[in-house]
């Protein structure tokens, strides 16, 4: 899935002059996390999240009365404290890639960029919401883990398997093992009520399934890993 199809499009933005009292009203007002700074073109040119502005405001409350820091936070502008070198893609990225670069640069929200036209922002949230969905965690579902040598045709056995046992599987992703290197673990989700026969199915095929917490996952490795 790509990002212009979970953005929010209904953007929220304030100029780079709006005093960080109004900044604040408006995000508690809006409910949101985070304010795109626009200028008189509408180009975006930073952005601010609420963890910022309670920085700046709660910082001085000690020392301060509480008329002495409302009309400090009414002279602060918001282009004295918001993130000017703004992190953003553009709408077909993936949301792995998104996820990515969200943790890897340490940020919970990404504005959307058409070439130089704001169009859209996406959240941490609405990242980990769609992987959730990917990963098909539910209630009526179960999870499987089956360990494979990363070799060609590895995954096809797997599911061979699930087929002919008439199981369909929900979701699959993988998962490199770092510490076995050349070892990957296939983690699926069937449906609760093909659970038992999934995990016969499979290890009559071979293969050793974990279905909890395992401290150590020597036992289920394939052989020689």
């Amino acid at each position: 899935m790509y990002i212009g199809r979970i953005m929010h499009t209904d953007l929220i933005t304030v100029a780079p002059e709006t005093s960080l009292s109004d900044a604040r009203d408006l995000i508690e007002e809006k409910k949101i996390d985070h304010l795109l700074v626009v200028d008189r073109h509408k180009k975006l040119v930073g952005i601010v999240s609420d963890r910022d502005l309670k920085q700046y405001w709660a910082s001085p409350a000690t020392s301060l009365s509480v008329h002495e820091l409302n009309y400090l936070l009414q002279k602060v502008e918001i282009r004295m404290v918001m993130t000017k070198a703004v992190v953003t893609v553009s709408p077909d990225t993936t949301i792995e890639r998104a996820a990515y670069i969200m943790q890897t640069e340490d940020i919970s929200s990404l504005p959307v960029m058409e070439g130089d036209n704001l169009v859209g922002i996406v959240t941490s949230t609405d990242v980990m919401e769609v992987l959730l969905e990917a990963i098909g965690i539910s209630d009526d579902s179960v999870r499987l883990g089956v360990f494979v040598r990363d070799s060609m045709g590895a995954l096809a056995g797997v599911t061979e398997l699930l087929r002919k046992a008439d199981i369909n599987i929900q979701s699959l992703f993988c998962w490199p093992e770092k510490d076995h290197p050349g070892v990957t673990q296939l983690v699926m989700r069937v449906a609760a009520a093909d659970g038992e026969k999934a995990i016969r199915a499979l290890s009559e095929g071979g293969f050793k399934v974990k279905t909890r917490y395992e401290k150590d996952i020597a036992p289920f490795l394939p052989p020689g890993a």
